[in-house]
């Protein structure tokens, strides 16, 4: 078994056990490789590993791998910021994006998604716990972009994406009630079911708060 194989492997594992420890079903989380300066042979090792769901921090990178790995039937997340002025190629490109923290940039997605492309899923970035250095909206300004992006045409609304200082596991059990709280603010309330938080150093904390969806990198693909 080569070593990016034998890496997810035990990264299922681990959220495996992490969901038996909250008492959870391992289906309900998502793996997303997080593979930003890796290159598009190690993705497609990692694809063909079993790996479906791929995450990208820059657009120009992004889009350069997507190019060459047009042949793979590959879900492709953008998890950077959103610029205001990038919004096209991201609604033309992606099945969903993560960083948005504004409704002009929802604006700009959907009005750059063609009505011939299944909706673009989005995910509302939180600054859960108020770090000076993360993106992201206040937890108090969510409730009123959930309201309105719901009703925005071409994208389809699913949840939350924080990422919290280290260390801060109450940031998690923080992001899942906010996440609870402003479900009934959604038009569609069926669409919103993803809670986007975890990462290779504290999924098992992540998913013991509600995760639905772990951001793996260094534990699939090793240090860069």
């Amino acid at each position: 078994m080569n070593d990016l194989k034998q890496a997810r492997n035990n990264v299922l594992q681990q959220i495996q056990l992490a969901c038996v420890h909250a008492n959870r079903d391992a289906r309900d989380v998502q793996l997303l490789a997080v593979s930003k300066t890796h290159s598009s042979a190690m993705l497609q090792e990692m694809y063909e590993a079993g790996q479906r769901s791929f995450a990208e921090n820059y657009l120009q990178e992004a889009v350069e791998k997507m190019q060459q790995l047009a042949a793979l039937e590959i879900e492709w997340h953008f998890i950077g910021h959103v610029q205001r002025n990038k919004t096209r190629p991201l609604a033309e490109q992606f099945a969903w994006v993560h960083g948005v923290d504004r409704l002009i940039i929802a604006e700009r997605l959907s009005a750059q998604r063609t009505a011939q492309q299944p909706p673009l899923n989005i995910c509302l970035q939180v600054n859960i716990d108020a770090q000076q250095s993360k993106d992201g909206c206040q937890p108090d300004e969510i409730a009123e972009l959930v309201r309105q992006i719901s009703q925005l045409p071409h994208l389809k609304l699913r949840g939350l994406m924080v990422i919290p200082a280290p260390g801060n596991d109450q940031a998690f059990l923080d992001a899942r009630k906010l996440f609870d709280a402003v479900r009934v603010q959604h038009l569609h309330p069926e669409d919103w079911d993803t809670l986007s938080m975890g990462m290779s150093g504290d999924m098992n904390e992540a998913i013991a708060a509600g995760s639905t969806m772990v951001r793996v990198g260094t534990a699939l693909f090793g240090t860069r």
